[in-house]
């Protein structure tokens, strides 16, 4: 092994190592921006760009099972409407994904708006001075987002009381639990979720793409048997994000697939996910702190 490939990962391996302690900081969070966040009976909006999106979607789903209001999760370029009454909640790691910015540029007269940025010192940061959760602690250097994302969800979640009280030693569990499947023997894995943990199945197979080039599937546990099951066989890993109901899991297993379920919060499994994302980018030469053709952010748009 060369310097170049001990090097490989090191820092993404270092950021997602430290989501628990991360995540307590977001559970810390002062009263100032905690009441940023949208509060019982607003109608919100969540503004974000893939693994943003995924997270506003995650907690689309449990506001709205909490009846606090109704709330939806749309990426900006497939933005259509607007409700006047919307809070719009724009989550951005990076402060300068240009449709977001674009987006808070056109509705900010008009429209309460709150964001959630890793770097105010940007031009999100600027837009929206008086009315950022700053998430500087869980900013990273790596491309692919591993603990921005989870601290942002975990922020959104502590405002609408939807925090277990396990979810710190649940993130330290995964770090510390043995990988679901052999990295060199897997070769397709489905990530399947319910409501809220759809948005997380999306964005775990989004992370395993990222790092590690690797084919990722994610679906509604309850679509999985409509079609896309026919994709699985022997060396397919169908991964539950949450409860795995006999009638779903029977069916992967008849194709020779293996099924894996925990029982930890589903948030929880993301830092499982990013380790496994690492080993199977080591095994393909791939460095997961740098992935090829993406950045930081996207800068252009039509």
């Amino acid at each position: 092994m060369n310097e170049t490939t001990a090097a490989s990962g090191v820092i993404t391996r270092a950021e997602l190592m430290s989501q628990p302690e991360i995540w307590q900081q977001a559970l810390d969070l002062n009263e100032q921006h905690s009441a940023l966040l949208p509060s019982a009976g607003e109608k919100v909006l969540v503004v974000g760009c893939g693994t943003s999106y995924y997270v506003g979607d995650a907690y689309a789903y449990l506001r709205n099972d909490a009846g606090l209001g109704r709330t939806r999760a749309a990426i900006p370029s497939e933005l259509d409407w607007i409700d006047d009454d919307e809070h719009i909640v724009v989550i951005s790691r990076s402060g300068t994904t240009a449709d977001v910015v674009e987006l808070v540029e056109r509705y900010g007269a008009t429209h309460r708006i709150t964001a959630i940025l890793g770097d105010t010192n940007t031009a999100l940061g600027l837009l929206c001075a008086d009315r950022t959760v700053h998430l500087d602690f869980a900013d990273e250097k790596s491309i692919v987002q591993t603990r921005f994302a989870t601290t942002g969800l975990t922020a959104l979640r502590a405002s609408i009381g939807q925090v277990p009280a396990t979810l710190v030693d649940d993130a330290r569990a995964a770090l510390a639990a043995t990988l679901p499947a052999d990295p060199a023997q897997v070769q397709h894995i489905v990530f399947l979720g319910h409501r809220w943990s759809n948005g997380l199945a999306q964005e775990a197979a989004l992370k395993v793409r990222e790092s590690a080039g690797f084919w990722t599937e994610a679906y509604s546990m309850w679509e999985y048997q409509h079609g896309p099951i026919s994709c699985a066989g022997p060396n397919t890993l169908v991964w539950f994000l949450g409860e795995a109901p006999d009638v779903v899991a029977d069916d992967v297993r008849s194709t020779g697939a293996s099924v894996y379920v925990n029982d930890l919060d589903p948030q929880a499994n993301l830092p499982l996910v990013h380790r496994l994302a690492v080993e199977l980018a080591s095994l393909r030469g791939r460095n997961p702190d740098t992935p090829p053709f993406l950045n930081r952010s996207v800068l252009v748009t039509d």
